[in-house]
């Protein structure tokens, strides 16, 4: 599995410091971030009012034999237990919608930079993987924003709080329970170090048997056709069982952490209500200080013993900010130049290769072409053929500016693409792909995602072209019917020709066809061609073809070996060449390459 970010990840020593990132998207909501601080410290001051309100209630209250002055107590508890109630009421409502605004904020962002990635970056990474980076760790950052960091705070609050109204109370106890303070700070640090760690690996299993399941649920129909249910259960189980006991490590670290602490400070207070007893005792203290300055402990105790427990949670949702961030810190490979060159308004389409080489990121030292040059001219129809391997659709991702030569220059319209804007370049080519991309949505959409802002009036003519309109016709919703993933409703021929309306719909300068026919029945790929002929006709057009019977009428073909141009020329020129092409033609055509001429003619 590639790792996203390949540099060193400074969090594993910095604890929280991951969350830091968090605070650009926090500053976009001050309204929500005051309201959940001012209902914070309310509750908070709520709380920390009680011990003194017991203190004087057992100290006076029972000395009026009327019982009017501990009525009066009780009263103003029930006022302090109602402002409490209040602003916890409405603490969890900022907390938790700030939650899930910068989650959402987050989500939005990531995907978009992801958009934006070059396809060199998804070369190395499982989609599942990125897929659980949106889900589980935004959900895990959800959880620490709602609710883990709310908790911090409150006990952080009452914690500084609770101290300092136990000096208040008795200075000489509060220096003894200070004394203890150590023992509890210890073992956060020393374990929340490790707990940091091991949550960030639990993320990491979780995240590879995630995409491990979705590489599998998307190949479901392959893996029972070859009868391979148990081998990839197998798979799934051991990396389920493998993010588990990284689950398990973390979780114990945490455990370890959360006894460590607990044990630390209801030790140190037990020993300073012992101490205080005696002051009780000797009469230098009343009970009803002792039982204040011990309610004040206990909540400095608590509130201390929370946060060693949300201090794992915290450090978790640290582990989840850094990897989502790791997305964020990603730079595409192709970027549009701070000024661009503007192609022009209206594209003639000329394309030309000046000395191409290329070889992908993964693989630099292995060239998949090699010095290769070729022009073609404003609405000419150019085939590219070849053996698997040889670089053909390597050709149409350079074209695309999906990545950038590694020596040499593509024109289009006499403008280098490396100094265009990869947007603009972009618009001026339609494609069909080898593989029909089917969106999760209606026909008409998967149609309208080649033109966005395309009416029905012109999405059913393209699907009439392409030989689509009769079959969505049948479809129950026509039109509007959902597809379902990937068009698994779909046979291959009709995912093909919504592929093929999507790219008539765009009406681009640039045709480009990889293998556009490769899945329809003979009758229809006739009747397809027919379409395709008319939406070429003022385009120029380039088609990779592997069956030859689709490139007869081409105007040049270019035969691709081993990264080269090997030979040009015309169907018939090449054929009667006796070399490359003339092979693959008698290959896949049992008469042979002179039958396939004499059929041509």
């Amino acid at each position: 599995m590639t790792e996203i970010a390949s540099g060193p990840r400074s969090g594993n020593r910095r604890s929280l410091t991951p969350l830091r990132r968090l605070l650009p998207y926090l500053a976009r909501y001050r309204g929500l971030v005051a309201g959940a601080l001012l209902f914070l410290v309310l509750a908070s001051a709520a709380t920390l009012v009680l011990p003194t309100a017991v203190s004087q209630m057992i100290d006076h209250g029972f000395s009026n034999e009327d019982g009017s002055a501990i009525r009066d107590h009780f009263i103003f508890l029930i006022a302090v237990g109602s402002v409490l109630a209040v602003a916890s009421a409405m603490r969890y409502y900022f907390v938790v919608t700030l939650g899930e605004r910068v989650v959402a904020d987050l989500r939005r962002d990531v995907f978009n930079h992801l958009t934006r990635l070059s396809p060199s970056f998804f070369d190395g990474v499982h989609s599942g993987e990125i897929v659980s980076r949106l889900t589980a760790d935004a959900t895990q950052i959800k959880s620490a924003l709602g609710a883990t960091a709310s908790i911090a705070l409150r006990n952080t609050i009452m914690g500084i709080g609770a101290v300092a109204m136990m000096v208040v109370t008795s200075p000489r106890l509060s220096l003894l329970a200070l004394l203890s303070f150590p023992l509890v700070v210890l073992p956060i640090i020393v374990f929340g170090r490790s707990v940091r760690s091991r949550s960030r690996s639990a993320q990491d299993a979780l995240a590879n048997a995630m995409a491990m399941a979705g590489e599998q649920v998307g190949a479901i129909r392959i893996l029972q056709a070859f009868v391979n249910e148990e081998r990839a259960n197998s798979r799934f189980a051991d990396a389920v069982d493998f993010a588990f006991e990284a689950a398990r490590s973390s979780i114990t670290a945490r455990a370890i952490l959360t006894f460590f602490a607990i044990l630390a400070v209801f030790t140190s207070v037990v020993v300073v209500l012992w101490v205080g007893s005696q002051d009780v005792l000797s009469g230098a203290m009343t009970g009803g200080t002792l039982g204040q300055f011990l309610l004040y402990a206990v909540l400095a105790a608590g509130a201390l013993g929370a946060l060693s427990e949300v201090w794992g949670e915290l450090q978790q949702a640290s582990g989840a900010a850094e990897r989502m961030s790791e997305i964020l810190a990603e730079q595409p490979a192709i970027k549009a130049p701070a000024n661009p060159i503007a192609l022009p308004k209206r594209s003639r389409g000329e394309v030309e290769f000046a000395n191409v080489s290329f070889a992908y990121p993964g693989r630099p030292d292995s060239l998949t072409l090699r010095h290769l040059s070729f022009r073609v001219a404003p609405g000419e129809t150019v085939a590219i053929v070849g053996p698997s391997g040889a670089g053909k659709s390597t050709i149409f991702s350079l074209l695309l500016r999906f990545y950038d030569p590694t020596s040499g220059a593509i024109l289009i319209d006499g403008v280098d693409v490396s100094k265009a804007d990869p947007q603009a370049l972009r618009s001026t080519i339609a494609i069909v792909p080898q593989e029909s991309v089917i969106f999760a949505d209606t026909a008409a959409n998967n149609i309208g995602f080649g033109r966005p802002d395309a009416p029905r009036s012109a999405i059913e003519p393209a699907a009439k072209a392409a030989l689509a309109h009769d079959f969505i016709m049948a479809l129950p919703e026509g039109y509007d019917t959902h597809l379902g993933e990937r068009g698994v409703t779909l046979s291959g021929g009709q995912r093909q020709r919504l592929s093929i309306a999507r790219a008539i719909l765009r009406d681009a300068p640039i045709l480009l066809l990889d293998e556009a026919t490769s899945a329809l029945d003979a009758e229809s790929e006739t009747l397809v061609q027919q379409a395709l002929t008319h939406s070429m006709e003022g385009r120029t057009t380039i088609i990779i073809a592997h069956r030859l019977a689709t490139v007869l009428k081409a105007d040049r073909i270019l035969v691709i070996e081993d990264g080269m141009i090997v030979e040009e020329g015309t169907h018939h020129d090449l054929v009667r060449l006796g070399g490359v092409y003339s092979r693959l033609a008698s290959l896949q055509f049992e008469a042979g390459a002179g039958a396939f001429s004499g059929a041509a003619e």
